[in-house]
């Protein structure tokens, strides 16, 4: 019986996995958003930018 309502309740291993789960993603996505901030706002990729959207304006 007790198995069975050990099977009902569901898993308890991972209680708090999605919590930690979710913070993980998090700082990989602030992490991936400042490397790109950084590369996007160096001189030689703005200007690169710059002169693609130049061109794309003519």
């Amino acid at each position: 019986m007790h198995r069975f309502l050990a099977r009902l309740a569901g898993p308890r291993a991972d209680e708090g996995m999605n919590t930690a789960e979710y913070a993980v993603v998090g700082l990989a996505a602030v992490a991936f958003g400042g490397v790109l901030f950084k590369v996007l706002t160096s001189p030689g990729v703005s200007q690169a930018l710059t002169r693609v959207i130049m061109e794309a304006l003519k």
